[in-house]
């Protein structure tokens, strides 16, 4: 017998990951694919970043286990940073460095969660967030965000879907895949509520803090009585360009990230040192290179969005943040090209892979089928060609 565990069968394939391999297989086959379903800066990795981890490896000292949860100058860099950055007293033993954020946020589930745990998770969502919770035999409450609303969940919905079985909720700011940015206001209404509930701890997935054009950067750690209710998320993949040196972390009250560190001590112990060096010249360098990065993802926010507006039949917001666009693409559900019916996110990605030769996600994947998610980390030149290939195609369904 080839019988899986109940809890892999719970859980799909990553869907990001998933439409990325199908646009490598067309590639491969020599169709001229533009891939716009990843969140993949199409920038390098500083040249100061890859200098230092060249520089640890010519030095011959970082070739041992590092300690589980970082390199202690790492980890107090961490405390540091949010300390003068983002107002928030963490410490060194407040982190914990792990093999990209998606593994940081699986520790903290695992070494949180129970069988019968229900977790509040903000929709539209990172893929992972409800795979994860899943994953843990707990159970995710989707508290869902609507387009006129920019996808923001508000702190009544909050208050109206937590129970007894509530341990913690989970959302990202910016967000993945809808680049909303929720305000002070916003998350001082959501800390409120979650302060009244005695126990409750929220996830708060910070990974895209740079990309945010709002020009208001607030850490829910920082806000009033939810340091010890905060678990912080990041990593150095999106702000830095370091996609596949995989670091990640968290900055969580102490008990929370010792028992991160004992989930990760056991599954893959510390990350890559060589990364790690890497990791450490990002976070104590000028931020002058992410900056560069931010302001062509905010060019190429403008353009996507007047683009998008051309479309007829695609309703799209106004993203602040992160490098995606959520747009609602539902009213293609039903028409045909005469060769094949458009009834969901999903065959309206595939027909876009097939005849447009664009890349995209299916909205389900994220919590909302009548919408698709645009990775706008490409060129101008590609992000302008795939608009015209949409338009162009979308214009053959009736």
């Amino acid at each position: 017998m080839k019988n899986l565990s109940d809890r892999i069968n719970a859980i799909e394939e990553s869907a990001t990951l998933a439409m990325a391999a199908k646009a490598r297989e067309f590639k491969s086959r020599g169709i001229d694919v533009i891939n716009l379903s990843l969140g993949e800066p199409d920038f390098k990795t500083p040249q100061f970043i890859c200098d230092a981890a060249k520089q640890a490896i010519d030095t011959g000292t970082f070739f041992s286990y590092p300690p589980v949860a970082g390199y202690q100058d790492l980890r107090e860099a961490l405390a540091l940073k949010y300390q003068n950055e983002n107002n928030v007293p963490y410490k060194a033993e407040n982190i914990v460095v792990s093999n990209g954020a998606k593994q940081s946020i699986a520790n903290v589930m695992l070494a949180l969660l129970n069988p019968g745990d229900e977790v509040i998770v903000f929709s539209p969502y990172w893929v992972s967030y409800d795979a994860l919770v899943r994953l843990c035999e707990a159970t995710p409450v989707l508290v869902k965000g609507t387009i006129e609303n920019d996808f923001k969940a508000t702190a009544e919905q909050v208050e109206k879907a937590i129970t007894s079985k509530t341990k913690a909720l989970i959302f990202s700011s910016p967000c993945n895949p809808t680049g909303s940015v929720f305000s002070r206001k916003e998350l001082e209404a959501i800390a409120a509520v979650v302060l009244k509930h005695e126990g409750l701890l929220v996830i708060a997935d910070e990974i895209y803090e740079h990309i945010n054009f709002t020009g208001e950067r607030v850490s829910l750690a920082s806000l009033p009585g939810m340091f010890e209710r905060t678990i912080t998320v990041n990593g150095f993949a999106k702000g830095f360009a370091m996609t596949g040196w995989r670091v990640g972390y968290i900055a969580a009250p102490k008990w929370i990230a010792d028992g991160s560190n004992k989930v990760q001590g056991q599954i893959t112990s510390a990350n890559c040192s060589i990364s790690q060096r890497g990791a450490l010249a990002a976070i104590v360098g000028d931020l002058a290179s992410t900056n560069t990065m931010v302001e062509a993802y905010h060019k190429r926010r403008d353009i996507v969005y007047n683009l998008l507006k051309d479309i007829n039949g695609v309703k799209a917001n106004y993203p602040q943040g992160a490098f995606y666009f959520f747009p609602d693409v539902s009213s293609f559900y039903g028409k045909s090209d005469g060769a094949r019916t458009i009834k969901n996110g999903d065959d309206f990605c595939l027909f876009m892979l097939e005849v447009a030769n664009v890349s995209l996600v299916p909205g389900s994947a994220f919590g909302d089928d009548n919408c698709v998610r645009i990775s706008y980390a490409a060129s101008e030149k590609e992000l302008i060609e795939a608009m015209r290939r949409m338009k162009e195609t979308l214009a053959k369904l009736k």
